[in-house]
């Protein structure tokens, strides 16, 4: 998802958005991305990049992407056309050796058309060969019984799909959308985690679990080489996080297409 690491050199943003900020930046598309490579463990190589959303100030000051994401649900619909918009921009300039791109939705965006007879942002996420789409972890029941019906949509489109953000801080994980992704990406709280023997006995058969239903395994946050040798040790199958930072390719809100509604 948002990359911890970015984000502490990105502007500490209130607590609560100025209204005024955030229909500045929508109006005004002050969008950006940055394209993380996952890191095959075996080759070394990028086997494929995240697409990671990034905001501005009319200054041009970076906009933490937590605080805007966590401001937009306050408005279903504002948050469905931004995300609608950044994934035009995420698949318009993603890397040319991205074979795969990972982008991000948020259940809650997709939920505004979930039961609508057209739902344009499944259409333009489904017609984009090589793509995997990230379920955002979830947070109550609620969150789970809307993230299995995104990732049935999708799925039933022969979209990709991993469960993002395993194991994050005051997540819960739903054994059904489980069952229906093709990665697992585990948080970076299990490179600490991991040094509890409880903690590692049960990563590792989350890990376990991953492979023996045909599931690829990345570990985010890696940015040292400890943390590299850790990830080994653990056997998952890719990598990603800030020991990669000079492979990332950022593209500014100056490059975005023209807008179109949703």
């Amino acid at each position: 998802m948002f990359s911890p690491i970015s984000d502490r050199a990105l502007h500490l943003a209130p607590a609560r958005l100025p209204a005024t900020l955030l229909l500045d930046l929508m109006r005004h598309q002050r969008y950006g991305v940055e394209y993380q490579p996952i890191i095959d463990i075996a080759s070394s190589e990028a086997i494929a990049y995240e697409a990671l959303a990034r905001f501005y100030a009319a200054d041009g000051q970076p906009l933490a992407p937590k605080a805007v994401f966590d401001a937009l649900h306050a408005s279903p619909l504002s948050l469905y056309q931004v995300e609608y918009d950044m994934k035009q921009l995420q698949l318009a300039h993603a890397p040319a050796d991205a074979s795969q791109l990972f982008v991000n939705l948020d259940p809650d965006a997709y939920g505004v058309t979930a039961n609508e007879a057209e739902d344009p942002l499944l259409g333009l996420l489904a017609s984009h060969e090589g793509l995997v789409v990230e379920i955002i972890e979830n947070t109550d029941v609620a969150d789970a019984q809307l993230s299995q019906q995104l990732a049935q949509a999708f799925s039933a489109r022969g979209v990709r799909l991993a469960l993002d953000d395993i194991g994050a801080p005051n997540s819960m994980l739903s054994l059904d959308v489980m069952m229906e992704v093709d990665w697992f990406k585990f948080d970076r709280s299990w490179l600490v985690r991991a040094r509890d023997s409880r903690n590692r006995a049960a990563l590792t058969h989350l890990i376990a679990f991953a492979h023996e239903c045909h599931c690829k395994v990345i570990l985010e946050g890696i940015e040292r080489p400890e943390d590299l040798a850790l990830a080994r040790s653990l056997q998952v199958d890719c990598v990603q996080g800030f020991l990669y930072r000079k492979r990332f390719v950022s593209v500014s809100q100056a490059a975005r297409p023209a807008r179109t509604a949703a």
